[in-house]
């Protein structure tokens, strides 16, 4: 997803714990965040690529609060600047044009953009059963369009 502003990710290491840890590590590489454990770490999401698209991914998003006394430090490959910024501010950049932001991390902002603070967001994460998302990507004449279990067009 090269240009698109991305939460850090990458796959799991036959020497990672699990998800989890997998997502510390690629905190660490990307962003030079230090998390001592996985404790605060809260599982957010999963998505699994449409089944249209030929690159697979099963993909894990979790929400932590950001360490104290930390600032990311971008490792300069994968991520290549960072910024701190709201779930609403992000939305409206990318409306601009100002930063480009791909479908999932869209879809993440506008539910974060719902809740009312870091503790309301780790709150009900912690508080759900996360379930496998998969949107399908449906042709409609040049375009495509990507739907969500549950639309309207989803199950046809």
């Amino acid at each position: 997803m090269g240009g698109a502003w991305v939460f850090p990710g990458g796959s799991v290491h036959a020497e990672d714990d699990g998800e989890k840890g997998a997502a510390l590590r690629e905190l660490r590489e990307e962003a030079g965040l230090e998390i001592a454990d996985t404790e605060g770490l809260v599982a957010f999401s999963r998505w699994v690529t449409p089944v249209e698209v030929k690159k697979r991914f099963d993909t894990w998003f979790f929400a932590l609060r950001a360490p104290a006394g930390q600032d990311p430090e971008v490792d300069g490959a994968e991520c290549v600047d960072f910024r701190w910024i709201g779930p609403q501010a992000a939305l409206e950049a990318g409306g601009r044009g100002e930063l480009l932001l791909v479908f999932p991390t869209i879809k993440h902002l506008e539910q974060l953009a719902e809740l009312e603070s870091v503790d309301h967001a780790l709150e009900v994460a912690a508080a759900r059963t996360v379930e496998p998302i998969q949107p399908r990507v449906v042709m409609g004449g040049d375009h495509a369009t990507v739907l969500l279990p549950g639309e309207p067009g989803y199950d046809d």
